[in-house]
């Protein structure tokens, strides 16, 4: 049995897992290690040795001030799907509410397209509207606009960060990162408060990421880097792997059109993903926008369009509630955004209810 003291002790020591778990191994166990850190014959910095020193009371009255959890391998509240792995972290660092049902992991490139970063917020809309935890890793690029796209419909987003909780990186997406507490969402870390972002600390956390997830949908991603190294993990792990294809010969696509050669599952937009996903995890949990809903906000677009204010007011609904319901129509092809106002999309558009126009039959105007 380890003591959970010992490990909240040694998790203050900010090791790389590999050699924490190498470590244990050599030494017989958590306690072990932490004596050997403590006495100089486990060689770290000695601000790590210091760190181990620190009472365990005084640590968990430090995590209670910044209103951050410890949810160690075993207790109720850590996730099954993430302790069943073998190289699972022993202790995490929780601020919000730690889901307990898979998620769907949403990563890709920093250095992301303008199209990339439309069809990752997309696809946070897509998911989080459905019901489905929405995973990633508070990144620039993908990730963020992945969480983005999340928080404007109102669902659930979990991002698991390579430093520590209290140490925002990158500096501007610390809003974003409220922005997932304030809706139920968590953050989350094995590293300790005050580590930070050192570059060897963010292939580790990737295992977190696709180790919460059922399945891992990869929108643009270069052939090295940490997209790739997540959509292996995954694989390692079990979990599905799905991919946007794209131009052949653009960097940022690269790593998406080899994934899907080698077998991901491609993904060709936002309707498409909610299908994929439905396989995997079963219906959405949250049901599509009603039709009545749906219906009489594009009747109320006219022909030049409204904004989302204008709409809130026609419709009497929150504006929260009508952004909610824009993005999803937006995602299914029926209406855009653009320069703060919705309209209807031009061309042939999927039909929103079944009233409107029925499988098999033909539309009269």
């Amino acid at each position: 049995m380890v003591n959970p003291d010992e490990l909240l002790c040694l998790a203050f020591v900010g090791m790389h897992p590999d050699r924490r778990r190498q470590l244990v191994a050599t030494y017989g166990g958590v306690g072990g290690v932490l004596r050997g850190v403590r006495d100089g014959r486990v060689d770290v910095p000695e601000r790590a040795r210091l760190a181990a020193l620190v009472d365990p009371v005084a640590r968990r009255a430090e995590l209670a001030a910044i209103e951050v959890s410890i949810v160690m391998r075993g207790d109720a509240e850590f996730p099954e799907h993430l302790a069943e792995l073998p190289d699972a972290p022993d202790l995490l660092f929780v601020k919000g509410t730690m889901a307990s049902d898979r998620g769907v992991a949403v990563v890709g490139s920093r250095k992301a397209t303008s199209y990339g970063l439309g069809l990752a917020r997309a696809y946070g809309a897509a998911l989080g509207s459905s019901g489905w935890l929405v995973i990633s890793g508070l990144a620039r690029g993908i990730d963020g606009a992945a969480h983005q796209g999340t928080l404007e419909v109102g669902g659930r987003g979990a991002a698991i960060l390579g430093c520590g909780l209290d140490v925002w990186y990158p500096p501007e997406h610390c809003s974003l990162g409220q922005g997932l507490l304030d809706s139920g969402g968590c953050i989350v870390s094995e590293y300790p408060p005050g580590a930070p972002p050192l570059g060897w600390r963010f292939p580790p956390r990737n295992r977190i990421i696709s180790g919460l997830s059922a399945a891992v949908v990869v929108v643009e991603a270069a052939r090295h880097g940490g997209a790739l190294i997540t959509a292996r993990r995954a694989l390692e792990q079990g979990r599905e792997v799905l991919a946007t294809p794209g131009d052949v010969g653009r960097s940022t696509s690269e790593g998406c059109n080899l994934l899907i050669r080698d077998g991901a599952i491609p993904v060709l937009g936002p309707e498409d993903l909610v299908e994929a996903i439905s396989l995997i995890l079963g219906p959405p949990p949250v049901p599509s926008e009603p039709v009545a809903v749906g219906d009489a906000l594009v009747d109320a677009l006219g022909p030049v369009g409204r904004t989302v204010d204008s709409l809130a007011g026609t419709l009497a609904l929150p504006v929260s509630e009508v952004l909610a319901h824009v993005v999803r129509l937006e995602t299914r092809g029926i209406v855009v955004q653009s320069g703060g106002v919705v309209s209807r999309r031009r061309g042939p558009s999927p039909a929103i209810g079944m009233d409107r126009t029925r499988a098999g039959e033909t539309e009269e105007r």
